[in-house]
């Protein structure tokens, strides 16, 4: 564990890391940050984001668990309660239903979760919370082709992108 890292934060990293049950990833950019991560998730089966793998990036509270962390799509996601262009997130947990027993894991299902349960009342995206609700069809094929679009670079491709500036 690098001496500037809470126990805590290393412990949460290596949970996700290690858990075989779903394909999520956190990697640190720069380990004299250790506030600072890229996470990996990838889209909900028998969604429109089936098969995309979606980057987000993560800043923690200084302090952390106590305070939220700020989350926000690296991949662009055509979603009601993602922004199309900042990547915001529109979701609870991240805002007045954190607790401190919220754990990286257990917030990144949450937003995988999100992925395949919008909610369109809710909107961080107007616009295609409106698209969601008028032409359901139509917003599954767009977020479909935004996925296959913007969707498809591994978390370790990333990282080699990164490594390459």
């Amino acid at each position: 564990m690098p001496p500037n890292m809470s126990k805590r934060i290393y412990n949460e990293i290596k949970d996700v890391n290690n858990d075989d049950t779903t394909p999520l990833y956190v990697y640190v950019p720069n380990e004299d940050n250790m506030h600072h991560l890229i996470g990996s998730i990838q889209g909900p089966v028998d969604s429109p984001y089936e098969g995309g793998t979606f980057l987000l990036d993560i800043n923690l509270h200084e302090n952390h668990p106590f305070q939220p962390p700020q989350i926000k799509f690296i991949t662009k996601v055509y979603h009601p309660n993602i922004s199309s262009q900042t990547g915001a997130i529109c979701l609870d947990v991240l805002k007045s239903h954190w607790s401190p027993a919220m754990t990286l894991r257990i917030t990144l299902i949450s937003i995988q979760s999100l992925l395949d349960s919008p909610v369109p009342q809710d909107p961080q995206d107007a616009q295609v919370a409106k698209h969601y609700m008028s032409d359901h069809d139509g917003f599954l094929e767009e977020a479909r082709l935004w996925k296959n679009t913007y969707a498809n670079v591994s978390l370790n491709d990333y990282i080699n992108s990164k490594l390459d500036d």
